[in-house]
């Protein structure tokens, strides 16, 4: 997905009041100020409250559901005819911040900030991006956005990227 197309998605959504933040790659791209790596999809994160809207105006520009094994309510995916999908994350906090329905988003996961193409964004924290990039089978994609995260916000690589260091250095 370019550039072009998540800020005119972010754009989109900022215009009818959809607070969104951005996760996944475009995320830690955001944090960066620069896009580093090539990426499929844009993930967000929104509150629950808001997927009908924002499934409406995506579905007005042409945005079907993409069948997947692991859709749900709060994580599902959709895509237009040009190959760009938009991966929702939502989640609905109680009055205290604890997650009472979706995906396990911890309040101050949601402080990030950040750009792309100069568009201010709102995204993950650095830290919490990097423990979300553990637990599953990682690539070299996760292993990218993690180091580089970690080198530029001086947090420590954790112990799971390790055979990417061993594998850099043969």
């Amino acid at each position: 997905m370019s550039e072009d197309a998540v800020v005119q998605l972010l754009q989109l959504f900022d215009q009818h009041g959809i607070e969104v933040f951005v996760d996944g790659g475009w995320s830690v791209d955001a944090l960066l100020g620069k896009q580093t790596r090539l990426h499929e999809d844009l993930d967000i994160a929104l509150q629950h409250k808001d997927v009908p809207k924002l499934r409406a105006l995506l579905e007005a520009r042409g945005y079907k559901d993409v069948p997947r094994d692991d859709t749900r309510d709060c994580n599902f995916v959709m895509g237009d005819d040009q190959g760009y999908e938009v991966d929702f994350h939502s989640y609905t906090f109680d009055a205290q911040g604890k997650v009472v329905f979706g995906v396990e988003y911890p309040l101050d996961s949601l402080t990030g900030s950040g750009s792309i193409q100069g568009y201010p964004v709102k995204c993950i924290s650095p830290e919490w991006l990097v423990k979300f990039h553990s637990g599953y089978e990682l690539d070299e994609n996760d292993y990218h956005d993690v180091a580089v995260l970690c080198e530029r916000f001086g947090i420590a690589l954790p112990a799971e990227y390790e055979r990417f260091t061993r594998n850099d250095a043969q």
